[in-house]
């Protein structure tokens, strides 16, 4: 057998070896969670196996410091798919959502600023101080969006129409053959609806620059700086990088409450949406065991895992919630997968320019900008460095050239301000998504105290600009940065995404080609993480999907 160090949960333990489980998940992440509920509501005998002591991955809740609760890693929700909360009654299991309004904020150091919300109104009343044009052009834009987003919606949520791997039936064979053309005749009349320029659009939206779609839509670049955002989120990418467009779109996708593109707060954090989904999961059955890890043996198929203290856990059926690279490169044995398919998989894209500061404060930030508009502007996502695309690009660039970027693309968020249960009374919590941080600072190292704390001090110096004062209000913060992010979440070279965005590593590509629906050369080993279709971000679609797969399967298997 091949072996992972890890520890093992206590008392839960002994439960774990007494059966061969119908299928075990590897990793508590969200989409693992629901993964398992799927499969335990479909009546397979399931447990998850996480290596931390808390499950949620990287949609987990941790008090850091003392009274104060952090949204670690991600901290918005809009992606989970509808399905997924209806499905598996997520209010029912704790799931409290907070909507925004508004829902971005842009300051400017000449003392304008922007709001915008889910509001035409508001919209149209802040873009117009800018530009009467691109008032009336926004509703616009976000209709196209829309549309486009309701193309995407059947590809979310099912699995993509891959060729059958290895040997199969010719029944099977056969009723692949029929999936497949009634998936891509679905999709055609789908686009054919669309009509021919909105269909040209849609092209040229997946292949061209966000700085090109912008640029073709508005001349504000306080507006354009602030949409772009969205296009270059997680990623090592400039809003002038080929492709980018298709992030924008995928960060549009999501909804609350039946509102599109909505941005909303989860009450005690994204670890309360990990919760609900592991809530479900325990109702329907399934086992789940934090501080475990997995090993498959070298035979050339999953037969279960081995804990650090000799624990063997059988199964056949083993879905890996950890990213492809994670899973392929460490989890199995390398002489059981194919040389073509182990190549894809190491040299994939897992770049990030990620950076994630938890603050605690004493007060609220004081924007020099808007000192009359009622709090308004602590409500949604406040762009901080983001006054044009040309310094999102420079900011990119320095980190292209080795170097954190000298005046950062800062996303701040307050979640406090609606969630009352995360910080004491008349204190915050503040999360700053930063870009961009390469992995390899080619004038420091990460591990360098005084080196991360002069990058910390960077970034609050630049919000300082905006909020005289933000400095001195600092009680605390923990700062992940891409190599923390890989070592404690477990996201290959810090990406939150667990693998790059672009348009050659999506559908059918993702992972990578001829393996996107889930199942690997490993026969019963599948992917249900963010590193399989349709991506990253807290969506759930992965899991649902891979579930989904796994039960068609193991119904065959069983017939």
């Amino acid at each position: 057998m091949w072996r992972r160090s890890f520890g093992t949960g206590s008392h839960a333990v002994d439960a774990l070896k007494e059966k061969k489980w119908d299928a075990l998940v590897i990793g508590g992440g969200h989409n693992g969670l629901t993964a398992a509920a799927y499969l335990a509501r479909g009546g397979l005998s399931v447990a998850v196996l996480e290596r931390r002591h808390v499950i949620g991955g990287a949609a987990v809740t941790e008090e850091l410091i003392p009274g104060f609760k952090f949204s670690r890693c991600s901290y918005l929700q809009s992606l989970l798919r509808p399905s997924v909360i209806s499905e598996l009654e997520l209010a029912r299991h704790g799931l409290k959502l907070l909507k925004r309004n508004p829902s971005s904020f842009t300051p400017c150091l000449d003392g304008r600023y922007l709001l915008l919300g889910p509001t035409k109104v508001l919209n149209h009343r802040e873009i117009s101080k800018f530009s009467k044009r691109d008032a009336d052009a926004y509703p616009k834009y976000e209709s196209q969006l829309e549309r486009f987003c309701t193309l995407m919606d059947p590809l979310l949520d099912s699995s993509p129409p891959e060729s059958l791997q290895g040997i199969s039936s010719l029944q099977d064979r056969l009723k692949n053959k029929v999936h497949n053309s009634v998936f891509w005749t679905r999709l055609l009349h789908q686009a054919a609806s669309l009509g021919q320029k909105d269909m040209v659009d849609f092209m040229d939206l997946l292949l061209s620059p966000a700085s090109k779609v912008l640029n073709n839509w508005f001349e504000t670049d306080v507006l354009k700086a602030t949409l772009a955002t969205d296009a270059v989120i997680g990623s090592m990418a400039s809003v002038n990088t080929p492709g980018s467009g298709y992030v924008l779109l995928h960060h549009v996708m999501g909804e609350t409450d039946g509102d599109r593109g909505i941005w909303s707060y989860v009450e005690g954090g994204m670890g309360s949406v990990s919760m609900a989904i592991g809530n479900a999961a325990r109702e329907a059955g399934a086992h789940i065991v934090t501080s475990a890890g997995l090993i498959v043996d070298d035979s050339g198929k999953a037969n279960g895992v081995l804990l650090a203290d000799g624990t063997v856990v059988q199964s056949s059926n083993i879905l890996s919630n950890a990213t492809p690279y994670k899973t392929f490169m460490e989890l199995v044995p390398q002489n059981v997968l194919p040389d073509d398919f182990t190549r894809s998989i190491k040299y994939s894209d897992y770049s990030s320019g990620t950076t994630k500061i938890n603050v605690a404060v004493d007060k609220l930030p004081d924007f020099h900008c808007c000192k009359s508009i009622d709090g308004l502007q602590y409500n949604g996502t406040i762009h901080i460095g983001s006054e044009s695309m040309e310094e999102i690009d420079s900011a990119c660039q320095d980190a292209v050239n080795g170097l954190p970027s000298r005046r950062p693309v800062i996303e701040m968020t307050i979640p406090s301000i609606l969630d009352k249960t995360i910080s004491p009374p008349g204190k915050h919590v503040i999360n700053l998504f930063i870009q961009y941080t390469p992995y390899n600072p080619s004038n420091g190292c990460w591990d360098d105290p005084v080196y991360r704390e002069s990058f910390a001090q960077r970034c609050f110096n630049l919000i300082d600009e905006y909020a005289p004062g933000f400095s001195s209000s600092v009680i605390g913060y923990d700062m992940l940065t891409p190599p923390d992010l890989e070592r404690e979440i477990g996201l290959t070279g810090g990406n939150i995404f667990h693998g790059a965005m672009g348009l050659d590593s999506l559908f059918l590509m993702r992972p990578v080609k001829g393996w996107s629906n889930y199942r690997t050369p490993l026969p019963g080993l599948y992917l249900c993480g963010s590193g399989a279709h349709p991506g990253g971000g807290v969506m759930g679609a992965p899991g649902r999907n891979a579930a989904k797969l796994v039960l068609e399967d193991f119904k065959k298997k069983m017939n």
